[in-house]
């Protein structure tokens, strides 16, 4: 790994902290932004009913576009948020109804799902979601609750399905992301659709860290980063542009070592007002490391960005390859890197 960070140039450094949306249907289309912009992940959306073999091969396909192996993302969460729902890959109960029920069937639903994840070549689910929506909002939280994509209302309970979440896919062959950091269970708005989502209660001894801590104990692959406010913890940017939240926060207090990445960077509406090169170099500026963006056209100027200011700015640049030594950290971990790199 260290071998392969060494011969990367600014260009495949800005690449490789990049994961750009494409169509799980479709992931192909994709293929000429991964060889331009040396990609490090793509992240399939939509809602497919593809058969396992014909993902499978439209995976292959894809990385064979490739310089180095790609991380190969979706939402496999379940209940509404299920990306594959083909005759290989049987509905998975909400979160909700997940939580409630006994440890073991939330261990096996999750095994069973990572093993058909890892069998076509994904490897990370945008998942587990670690908020805690409070009973007493529910359907009112817009991101979370109304789609009862919480494991509870209790941030003990939700903690303790972290932590039988996230081994039970890792050892199945998908790394996990726990998000959404530092919480996103209290907001009234959505930050896809809004720039009014704001959690005016958590501090750095809020119990809602409880699930994000059990989380990064169990060695989750991933965290990911909130596009939400949370004035206590820093008054002046969205959590994914904070360095107290991401670097002091996550990164020092917590003391989580591997993969932080964003929320979607390119069609939230919480950051329709930041240009979209910088919403990447803002990002990794905090202490990210993987951007994510549903947008393949924020794939240009999004690596000009990084490039641009990593060659004016040697505090940056030495970041960017921080960010990108996660990057291949995680792919590593992943079985994507050869014995050689």
């Amino acid at each position: 790994m260290t071998r392969t960070l060494g011969r990367l140039g600014p260009a495949e450094l800005a690449g490789q902290v990049l994961m750009i949306g494409t169509s799980v249907n479709a992931p192909s289309g994709l293929g000429d932004t991964v060889r331009r912009y040396h990609l490090g992940g793509v992240f399939l959306h939509g809602r497919s009913t593809h058969t396992a073999g014909q993902l499978r091969s439209d995976i292959a396909e894809l990385q064979k576009r490739a310089q180095l192996p790609l991380l190969v993302s979706l939402d496999q969460e379940g209940g509404n948020v299920q990306t594959l729902k083909g005759p290989d890959f049987p509905r998975i109960p909400t979160a909700e109804q997940l939580g409630a029920g006994p440890a073991a069937k939330l261990r096996s639903t999750t095994t069973d799902s990572a093993r058909r994840l890892a069998a076509i070549g994904v490897t990370i689910n945008l998942a587990p979601v670690a908020d805690t929506v409070p009973a007493s909002l529910g359907e009112r939280n817009p991101p979370i609750g109304y789609w009862h994509r919480q494991y509870g209302s209790d941030p003990a309970k939700v903690a303790a399905s972290i932590r039988t979440i996230v081994p039970a896919s890792q050892d199945a062959g998908v790394l996990t992301v726990v998000k959404h950091f530092p919480g996103l269970g209290r907001v009234t708005a959505n930050t896809d659709t809004s720039a009014k989502a704001v959690d005016n209660t958590a501090t750095d001894k809020d119990p809602y860290l409880g699930p994000f801590v059990e989380g990064i104990k169990a060695g989750s692959g991933g965290v990911m980063i909130s596009s939400a406010r949370y004035p206590r913890l820093d008054p002046s940017a969205i959590a994914a542009f904070s360095a107290p939240i991401v670097t002091g926060l996550l990164r020092q207090r917590l003391g989580y070592q591997g993969l932080i990445m964003s929320d979607d960077l390119g069609a939230a509406v919480a950051l329709g007002s930041v240009p979209a090169g910088q919403r990447a170099v803002r990002f990794v500026a905090a202490g990210g490391d993987l951007v994510l963006t549903i947008r393949p056209s924020d794939a240009a100027p999004m690596a000009a960005a990084l490039i641009e200011r990593a060659a004016g700015d040697p505090p940056f640049r030495a970041r960017l390859t921080d960010a990108a030594r996660h990057v291949l950290a995680a792919k590593d971990r992943a079985g994507l890197l050869s014995c050689a790199d």
